[in-house]
């Protein structure tokens, strides 16, 4: 958190939170263009970024950076923790007013920031982006969709372009979840929220380290912990089954009364009782992520290790 004893005048405006994993070949030019945006900013900020355990050279390139520019805070985490567990951790070393959250792979343009620093002006707590046009493969943009659908249309969650007033930031701090959706954690913390259109360039170095089953975790941390919607569809869905089957059996009860018994009338049977059994393990899984997660949660493990925070010497700071 924010040194305590830092003189608020002392502190930056705005604070640029960077996850970074194996992004070597993107961290130039990304740094590059942050730089001039910051430097058209009029109010004071810093660029936090956090390398989540990169294989790559990351560590270096960031080693470069910070000793050149005494904005930069190089927060190196013990092991990969994953990208939300890492904006916690920027969360925490950074000391902005304002918090910006943005992406290493300059998939969300860095020239947008000055947007959503707007929005945070005219007293907005969270800003979010809304990518007008997704240079995503097929597969995320279906898988996002879905989660806008099912959210009613809700705030682009999969961007991670926002901004946060520090105030909202500390609110997040103190929920110690596991599986946390930092999107829609900090639109449920806040009271002023609203979002606006940025551009979603194509990924030109490395790939993408979200394959389809982490994009699917991801969905749901989002669903699981902020909706009990599964265990409700699952309980409608038990009980349209049941219907469904004494309905049916009533049908063919009363057509064996009239017609007889019918050699088919076995297999529509086990047909009944494989639709029946799979109702079951549907309703064991979803409950068992429930209680996965609650057993994550008692657990209380640590979702990062901070190892070091690095600091340009150039910096006035002790």
């Amino acid at each position: 958190m924010p040194d305590a004893g830092e003189p608020p005048a002392h502190r930056p405006w705005v604070s640029v939170v960077v996850p970074v994993f194996d992004e070597e070949e993107s961290l130039p030019e990304l740094y590059g263009r942050l730089r001039t945006v910051l430097d058209s900013v009029p109010e004071s900020s810093e660029i936090v970024f956090v390398n989540d355990g990169s294989t790559d050279g990351s560590g270096d390139v960031l080693d470069k950076i910070v000793k050149s520019d005494p904005r930069v805070i190089v927060v190196d985490l013990a092991y990969n923790a994953g990208q939300h567990a890492a904006l916690l951790a920027g969360f925490q070393v950074s000391r902005g007013g304002v918090v910006v959250t943005l992406d290493a792979d300059l998939q969300n343009p860095p020239e947008e920031v000055p947007k959503l620093l707007a929005k945070i002006r005219e007293g907005f707590e969270v800003v979010g982006g809304v990518r007008q046009v997704r240079n995503d493969i097929l597969v995320r943009r279906a898988l996002s969709a879905l989660v806008r659908r099912v959210a009613n249309g809700a705030t682009d969650y999969g961007c991670m372009l926002r901004a946060y007033r520090r105030d909202v930031v500390q609110r997040i701090l103190r929920c110690r979840e596991r599986s946390v959706f930092l999107p829609a954690l900090a639109i449920s913390l806040a009271r002023r929220v609203t979002e606006v259109p940025v551009a979603h360039d194509r990924r030109r170095f490395g790939r993408s380290r979200y394959s389809t089953f982490r994009l699917i975790r991801l969905g749901f941390d989002w669903l699981t912990g902020f909706s009990v919607l599964p265990i409700q569809i699952v309980s409608l869905f038990g009980v349209a089954t049941a219907i469904i089957g004494l309905v049916f059996g009533g049908l063919l009860f009363a057509r064996s009364l009239y017609l007889g018994a019918e050699a088919n009338e076995l297999s529509v049977l086990f047909a009944m009782l494989f639709v029946l059994f799979g109702g079951v393990l549907i309703a064991i899984g979803v409950v068992g992520e429930y209680v996965a997660r609650i057993y994550m949660e008692v657990r209380r493990r640590p979702l990062y290790t901070i190892d070091s925070v690095r600091r340009s010497p150039l910096s006035e700071r002790p």
